[in-house]
């Protein structure tokens, strides 16, 4: 495996974690340094990544930014009751070009994911999460991407990529294997009524922050159906982030985003997570102890993770039918963990994304509607999506 992108972890991170309790993670890590090379991989089921890159930010202004505080923040941490081994393969550096930084992203996640290691990468900027994309080509035929943020990012697809706009090339650009697109936490005032509009006839899904603050739960289904996870820092709030951090007074809070991130976690599908937009300031220690502590609840989530989705045996659900306007809906709830999953009918005569009939999350209250005569949001939208 040529892992001739990563720079180690520099010394001084290092150097601080000699200085820590001998039971906190970062006595724990596998850690990539200048004196012993990349770590073994056998066996971690979890690595850390960084990538440098910023340059496609809008307001870029040639300004340099390092990822210490945060593994510093990591690394003094106790861990959990866990069972999976983390590595943290250091920092992806800028390349000649940003389109040979997504390279490296690419070609990186890519071997990570076919090991079966969920890559958690810190980012400069969001587009990152472009790359992050384009690595499952050679993987998977069709990818679930969440966002976390306060806007869409849909942008103009015909502009050069950018931090605020990497969703559109993602859609438009060949080959297309994005199913489902999901913005979690989006504030109406951040987005154009097109883009809004744009989002609601392609049947993407999209949460506002008021009904994520009111009931984080119903962000858990579409989580669990993800394959990439992308979180922008400026979807928190910022009291709850240091000076440069701040980009609204409203915003996800510190627990609403910490269990988000052990949502992503628990999911069975999530196999890559993503936090961008970190820019460091002289009070640096709340944002990066923030992004620790969201790294800490992924992993937590990770080892909580059940595989309860495999319905082959009856042993382990059950099966609900109601009728919806002469429409059969089928729901199973698993007995392991009370998740539950609603099927979308196969339609042989439309040349569709799906070969079988598919099951999708969703929540106890999908049911409760349906036996109420109400089609769920999520069932529809997805319906919708395979007969374009």
């Amino acid at each position: 495996m040529n892992f001739n992108f990563l720079s180690p972890v520099s010394d001084s991170v290092l150097a601080h974690n000699e200085l820590l309790s001998a039971q906190v993670l970062g006595r724990k890590l596998h850690i990539h340094s200048k004196q012993n090379g990349i770590p073994d991989l056998d066996g971690v089921s979890i690595a850390i990544l960084g990538v440098l890159e910023n340059r496609n930010d809008v307001n870029y202004i040639g300004e340099e930014f390092e990822l210490n505080e945060i593994r510093k923040s990591f690394y003094a941490l106790f861990p959990g009751s866990w069972n999976t081994i983390i590595a943290d393969l250091g920092d992806i550096n800028k390349g000649e070009s940003v389109e040979d930084t997504y390279f490296a992203l690419k070609e990186t996640i890519s071997v990570l994911v076919k090991k079966n290691i969920i890559p958690v990468i810190l980012g400069g900027t969001q587009d990152l999460t472009y790359a992050n994309y384009r690595a499952y080509d050679t993987l998977m035929p069709m990818v679930n991407l969440v966002n976390v943020d306060c806007k869409f990012d849909l942008g103009d697809s015909q502009k050069p990529i950018k931090n605020n706009s990497f969703v559109g090339k993602i859609i438009l650009e060949e080959p297309y294997n994005l199913f489902n697109y999901a913005t979690i936490g989006y504030q109406t005032y951040f987005n154009s009524q097109e883009e809004i509009d744009l989002m609601n006839k392609l049947y993407f899904e999209a949460y506002r922050l008021g009904q994520v603050s009111k009931d984080i739960t119903i962000v858990e289904p579409v989580l669990r159906d993800a394959n990439i996870v992308s979180v922008d820092l400026s979807s928190v709030k910022g009291a709850e982030v240091s000076l440069k951090q701040k980009y609204s007074p409203n915003g996800i809070d510190g627990k609403e985003i910490c269990a988000i991130a052990r949502y992503a976690g628990i999911s069975n599908k999530v196999s890559s997570f993503g936090i961008y937009e970190y820019n460091p300031s002289k009070d640096d220690e709340l944002t990066s102890m923030l992004v620790a502590q969201m790294i800490w609840y992924f992993v937590e989530g990770v080892n909580c993770r059940v595989k309860d989705d495999d319905f082959s045996n009856e042993d382990y659900y059950q099966k609900f039918i109601t009728l919806v306007d002469e429409q059969e809906l089928i729901f199973y709830k698993s007995l392991k963990t009370g998740r539950w999953w609603i099927e979308i009918p196969f339609l042989s005569e439309v040349n569709n994304k799906l070969k079988r009939h598919t099951l999708l999350p969703c929540m106890h209250q999908d049911y409760i509607d349906a036996c109420n005569s109400n089609v769920p949001e999520r069932w529809y939208k997805a319906f919708q999506k395979n007969c374009l």
